[in-house]
């Protein structure tokens, strides 16, 4: 993993720049708290039994976990430091289930930029969630407004 120095502004996010984070672990406390949180109580992630007569086979996180855990990872790295405005849009695809015990992580690169005015602008990153099986769990587009660097 390649250093990524910390509070990034607009002027830094240069096309291509690629951060990938390190791992976490979805347990079955992460599944319940999040349940209780959202008030989504679908069987699917909180029944053990009616889960595993699912397509699944098991209980599944719900898929909202598994982008709140990537957007966490992703603030984790540092890059957004003091520089984040808004979190303004995504596309978002859930390609597979993420388990009890996977470990999943957040790859994103910068793909495009949209400058406004002098304070700042839209980035907008491909963002992949993948298990530590290298298996992508969750894809898509995440875009977001980025502080300008400050005037001297």
């Amino acid at each position: 993993m390649a250093y990524v120095p910390r509070g990034l502004y607009y002027e830094d996010m240069e096309l291509g720049l690629k951060v990938v984070t390190a791992g976490r672990t979805i347990s079955e406390a992460d599944i319940m708290t999040f349940a209780g949180i959202s008030g989504d109580w679908n069987a699917i992630h909180v029944d053990a039994e009616f889960a595993r007569t699912s397509a699944f086979g098991e209980r599944v996180a719900h898929g909202l976990l598994g982008l709140s855990v990537a957007t966490g990872l992703a603030m984790q790295m540092g890059f957004l430091d003091r520089t984040v405005e808004a979190f303004t849009s995504m596309e978002w695809k859930f390609r597979a289930p993420i388990k009890i015990g996977d470990t999943i992580h957040t790859e994103a690169e910068v793909t495009q930029k949209k400058a406004v005015g002098t304070a700042g602008g839209f980035v907008t990153f491909n963002v992949v969630v993948k298990n530590q099986n290298d298996q992508t769990t969750q894809r898509g587009t995440w875009t977001i407004m980025v502080k300008s660097k400050p005037t001297e």
